[in-house]
């Protein structure tokens, strides 16, 4: 093995990280230096318009905690390589001269503002980095009228933006449709009418000729055939352009059109400097999607460590173009574009279908001899993306009706030739991640059976998501055909999920275990189904849950309305909506601590956790807080635990909502609501989120204009911050929405599923949800409102139940034949309070 290897690797986007984790980790073989001319690491630029609508730059880091020092690279962020001098073999950058071995050109693209005199006036901004965001955002402050000047794919993103700004939204486009490279006249046609039903105005076959001092705007924008277009803001999005300034410096070959012309092993015309992503030119042709980059990332990561190992044998990769199919989400509009769109090729036929009711429209362009696939548009419903792009990149034959592929099945039945099982090993399916249908079924003969496991075992579907719904019926098709059923029956008691159980009690009207168990399960029970139930029942019911023939359900917890410690005592947490809370009542709690000579600690949910209580402590202690106005906390059960909450903008000079009002309501909303697992909300009152909400089931975020509502985030052991579901939300919807999540949840999750894990498994995922929830695609909607509101009109407080009731308070006692204390407890101090004594340990 020769000495360590000096590479040096310009840019940390996307696909310069790509490249980094495709090195070995930790090589001892590389020292590795990386310059980013931006102040900040690599982040998800497809997802850039998210900072508009609730969104953090942390959030679209791509870069994991710790990398760089796990993996021995330096990184030089805010450090623009200025220069490449090939014969000494050095980049030179405002600081410094570093030397090179092997060098990677990772400088991606830039976005193109066409010459237009006035683009540089204040108030017009590029789209294209964190802080051009922040440029617009700062621009948009006062304004009323913004103007995109760009119909393609960053185009309408960029709309988005401004219109999740609360900007009067225009799109200005110089051919005569939007997104002219990827659809054709209908299908532009139909977008067009998409978007302005969503209340942007679309201007096509403009050509802007100039930017001046506007009359009713601060802009005015002239086109050539005479009119004009106020606007306070102007922003360009009119495609992009690679970053080849470098290579062009320092004489390395370089397109016509630009781009750095590379081979297949993503090698430049000089042998010792590769060029991955958008900046390369492979064949006369860039790439503008993340896919082909990341495919580049791992060619040229490959044959760069090559160099270094003689011994190293067997094929390597090679970049033999991409498959620039799209798929995507634009204000809400599904489009997607595969292949020859146009039907360009000599001879190509057309299928086409449009519903101008549902505004879908789908055309399937095929070969001359009507055989195979070669392209295809897609707007308003692209299910049938992942089919049709595996049909095209695979050879697959078309079936006898190529015209079923766009209509729904005849008689219930698909295509014979179409389908997953006539699909290659060797098919890609997340072209982000390289993942082929071989790498899923082997994940699935290792024993990954649910989507989570496949995304964590393989990468898939982990990067822009298109991929998920492919990736899902694989998962399933590969179960069945191997006889692998996953069994999610509750136990052996019941032959039915979680989510079964919860329907057949629901529409049985079934109100007891006994009842359950009689009609649908067999045996006696266990201390898995019981549990299991007795939740289901008080989701349904919102009995109390030491009811007749309940409580013998419960566990531990449950059983005594508290949690157990360690040393067999008992924590008690009474309620405190939003965190807050008078002097009156801290009074209480210190008076009730001392009283009972527990142990006090804040909790990270804003409440105060008593520590120590002893069974028959319990009801008095709960008595002493019923009486000052307090009441159970839940933080014994598997349901709605705390709110937490900044002090918003009530006292705070940055809060533009009242986040503790908000966070109150919440919580008395949702106290006592039971469900598969633990949750917990948060309401922050300004995008700076003190409250933390995006760490909980439930977030909300204050924005000028109302909520941004994020859903089914959680701490603990697997972190997960939270999706955003929906912004600028009045209190109604905001309230309605998440009564409809919640109720949803609780009808469909397994046992003791978080609402992250929840959301991995879901099929459809985050746009499902949406669709369930904002759109009622399941016209369930009032129904999941309806059960809401009778669980919080039935809502009682189960301490102050629990000590109404003697037979309740009978058995809050150590010994059931003696009225005799546990003189097993024992205590020591520690910081001038209690602790448990610690054991001696026997040798």
């Amino acid at each position: 093995m020769n000495s360590k290897q000096r590479l040096v690797v310009v840019g940390n986007g996307m696909v310069g990280q790509r490249f980094l984790e495709a090195l070995p980790a930790g090589s001892p073989d590389f020292n590795t230096q990386v310059f980013g001319a931006e102040p900040r690491a690599a982040y998800d630029r497809v997802h850039l318009s998210s900072l508009f609508s609730g969104a953090t730059p942390e959030d679209l880091s791509v870069v994991t905690p710790g990398f760089f020092r796990r993996s021995h690279v330096q990184l030089h962020l805010g450090q623009e390589v200025l220069a490449i001098d090939r014969g000494a073999h050095t980049v030179r950058t405002a600081r410094s001269v570093v030397p090179y071995d092997t060098l990677v050109l990772a400088t991606g693209s830039y976005a193109f503002v066409p010459e237009v005199p006035g683009k540089d006036r204040p108030g017009c901004f590029p789209y294209r980095t964190i802080e051009d965001v922040d440029a617009i955002r700062a621009g948009a402050s006062g304004a009323r009228v913004g103007v995109v000047i760009g119909g393609g794919l960053l185009g309408l993103e960029a709309a988005k933006a401004l219109k999740d700004l609360g900007l009067e939204t225009h799109v200005v486009e110089f051919a005569p449709r939007l997104m002219a490279l990827q659809v054709d006249d209908p299908g532009g046609s139909l977008l067009r009418r998409r978007i302005e039903d969503l209340g942007v105005r679309v201007h096509v076959a403009k050509s802007t000729r100039a930017i001046r001092d506007g009359e009713s705007a601060r802009h005015r924008l002239e086109f050539a055939d005479g009119t004009t277009l106020p606007a306070d803001v102007v922003v360009f999005s009119a495609g992009i352009r690679p970053s080849d300034g470098l290579a062009r410096a320092c004489g390395l070959a370089v397109g016509p059109r630009g781009g750095i012309a590379i081979d297949d092993t993503c090698r430049t015309s000089d042998p010792d400097i590769y060029a991955i992503g958008e900046c390369a030119l492979w064949n006369g042709r860039t790439f503008g999607l993340v896919a082909p980059g990341y495919r580049m990332a791992q060619v040229a990561a490959a044959h760069i460590q090559a160099r270094l190992d003689a011994e190293a044998s067997g094929p390597l990769p090679m970049f033999t173009g991409a498959d620039m199919s799209t798929k995507l989400k634009l204000l809400g509009v599904e489009v997607a574009s595969l292949g020859d769109a146009h039907a360009a090729s000599p001879g190509a036929r057309s299928y086409a279908f449009i519903d101008e009711r549902r505004q879908v429209y789908k055309k399937l362009v095929v070969d001359s001899e009507g055989r195979r696939v070669i392209g295809g548009v897609l707007v308003g419903d692209a299910g049938s993306f992942g089919e049709w792009q595996q049909m095209m990149l695979n050879d697959m034959p078309l079936p006898e009706a190529p015209e079923d592929l766009l209509m729904p099945p005849r008689d219930g039945v698909r295509p014979a030739a179409a389908g997953l099982a006539a699909l290659p090993e060797t098919a890609t399916l997340c072209s982000c991640n390289n993942v082929t249908k071989g790498d899923l079924c082997r994940a699935i003969e290792g024993g990954c059976t649910t989507l989570a496991g496949i995304k964590d075992c393989t990468r898939a579907a982990t990067t822009c998501g298109g991929c998920a719904p492919l990736v899902t019926q694989v998962l399933k098709a590969e179960l069945a055909r191997k006889g692998l059923e996953v069994d999610n029956n509750v136990c052996e008691h019941f032959p039915f999920s979680r989510q079964q159980l919860f329907h057949l009690v629901k529409v049985g009207r079934i109100e007891s275990f006994e009842d359950l168990l009689a009609r649908h399960g067999r045996g006696l029970g266990c201390d898995i189904c019981k549990p299991a139930v007795a939740s289901i029942l008080a989701s349904c019911w919102n009995g109390f849950v030491l009811g007749r023939g309940l409580a013998a359900l419960q566990d531990t917890n449950d059983y005594f309305l508290a949690n157990m410690q360690k040393d067999g005592t008992y924590s008690v947490v009474p309620r405190i909506p939003g965190g807050e809370i008078t002097p009156e009542k801290l009074i209480v709690i210190g008076t009730v601590a001392r009283r009972y000579g527990l142990y006090t600690k804040i909790t990270g949910g804003q409440r105060i956790d008593l520590f120590g209580a002893r069974v028959h402590q319990l009801p008095q202690i709960w008595r002493d807080l019923v009486d000052a106005g307090f009441e159970s906390g839940h933080a014994y059960g598997k349901a709605m635990r705390t709110v937490k909450s900044c002090v918003g903008s009530t006292w705070c000079r940055y809060g533009v909502q009242d986040s503790v009002g908000m966070a109150i309501r919440l919580e008395n909303r949702y106290r006592g609501l039971r469900a598969p697992h633990k949750i917990k909300l948060a309401v922050s009152g300004c995008t700076r989120e003190c409250a933390e909400a995006r760490a909980k089931d439930i977030g909300v975020i204050a924005t000028e204009r109302g909520w941004n509502l994020y859903v089914c985030g959680n701490g603990g052991v697997k972190p997960r911050h939270a999706d955003l579901f929906a912004t600028d939300l009045d209190d109604a919807t905001l309230i309605r929405y998440i009564d409809r999540v919640l109720m949803f949840y609780i009808r469909t999750a397994d046992r003791l599923q978080r609402t992250a894990s929840w959301l991995e498994n879901l099929e459809g995922g985050l746009d499902y949800l949406r669709q369930v929830v904002c759109e009622d695609s399941l016209r369930i909607g009032e129904e999941l409102e309806a059960d809401m509101a009778a669980v919080i009109a039935s809502y009682e407080c189960e301490w102050k139940k629990a000590i109404e009731d003697p037979l309740t308070l009978a058995r809050f006692r150590h010994f059931v034949n003696s009225d005799a204390e546990d003189d097993g407890v024992a205590f020591e101090r520690e910081r001038d309070q209690i602790r448990p004594r610690a054991q001696a340990v026997t040798p």
